[in-house]
């Protein structure tokens, strides 16, 4: 059962992220306002979905790799503690902050410093959790060779 939620639980996290990160992008240089207000403020509601789904795909991954250690099961490992902390400590509080302020009508400087923190922060997580896809992957076998 662990096999099967692992992938479904990180394909869906990172899904999300993405999601989130397009979303941001095109509606702050494409959509009026209301769009963009729609979009922040509709991110925080997600994270119902989303920190489950980390929590799921971390605390599986850490179970799973458990009787197979691998390097790249160590690398995943390794980037597991960046993710979560960007997450935690840059992500979650900039959206809650960004929600704030979109649904007020506050489009200041503030908002726009936080707004550009969160979409660099977001591409890292975004890049790291591919990375960890990629790896996962390759440990199975679905895609490339794992070096002995």
């Amino acid at each position: 059962m662990t096999k099967t939620l692992h992938p479904i639980a990180g394909t869906l996290a990172l899904g999300l992220i993405v999601l989130f990160w397009i979303a941001t992008v095109v509606s702050e240089l494409f959509a009026p306002l209301p769009v963009v207000v729609a979009v922040k403020t509709a991110i925080p509601w997600a994270f119902l979905v989303l920190i489950p789904a980390l929590v799921l795909a971390g605390a599986s991954g850490a179970w799973l790799s458990r009787t197979a250690p691998s390097p790249l099961a160590f690398t995943k490992r390794r980037r597991m503690p960046i993710i979560a902390a960007n997450g935690l400590l840059v992500l979650v509080p900039a959206a809650l902050f960004l929600a704030t302020k979109a649904a007020s009508g506050a489009f200041d400087t503030a908002f726009y410093v936080v707004q550009g923190v969160e979409l660099v922060a977001g591409a890292v997580n975004v890049s790291l959790l591919g990375l960890n896809l990629r790896d996962g992957l390759r440990m199975t076998g679905r895609v490339g060779r794992v070096a002995p």
